[in-house]
């Protein structure tokens, strides 16, 4: 089964509406359905949070709004996992030190040298986000990455080849 690594990025798209949430909605509906499997690391976790958090302070979302994507976020791990079409990648000391790696090698963040390696760790077979400078990346890396917000169409017909 074909396995989508998502970057935080991608995740919110999720659940605060946004260029690309269509397609991520798709992503998540095929896993549903168990055509596909979906990934992320723990990591991105604590970010979607921080994500929802500054939207909140910013009055972007409001109170009613953060507390149902929180909401919404854990009711849709549940499921996946329920479903066994979810992997969530823990942050293990092996990915942090490869992580580094990464970091030194591409000149990158560490949590986007964390989204490589998880990624590579849990053998998914896309990497998906909206971040230019993980694509940049990714593509040293040799991973397959879809730009959510620039690559769309390519990326639903890749959702809908490998489901």
């Amino acid at each position: 089964m074909t396995k989508f690594y998502l970057d935080t990025s991608a995740i919110v798209k999720r659940y605060v509406t946004e260029q690309g949430s269509e397609t991520i909605d798709y992503l998540y509906a095929k896993a549903e359905i168990g055509q596909l499997t979906i990934a992320f690391s723990l990591w991105n976790i604590g970010e979607l949070l921080g994500v929802f958090d500054v939207n909140r302070r910013r009055k972007w979302l409001t109170e009613k709004e953060f507390r149902n994507a929180i909401a919404y976020f854990g009711e849709d791990a549940a499921k996946l996992a329920r479903l066994k079409t979810i992997e969530i990648v823990p942050v293990t000391s092996k990915i942090m030190t490869e992580a580094w790696d990464r970091l030194l090698t591409y000149h990158i963040y560490q949590s986007d040298a964390l989204q490589i390696v998880s990624c590579i760790e849990s053998k998914c077979d896309v990497l998906i986000t909206a971040d230019q400078r993980l694509v940049k990346a990714c593509q040293k890396a040799k991973l397959k990455t879809f730009d959510i917000e620039n690559k769309e169409e390519e990326l639903r017909d890749s959702i809908d080849v490998h489901s």
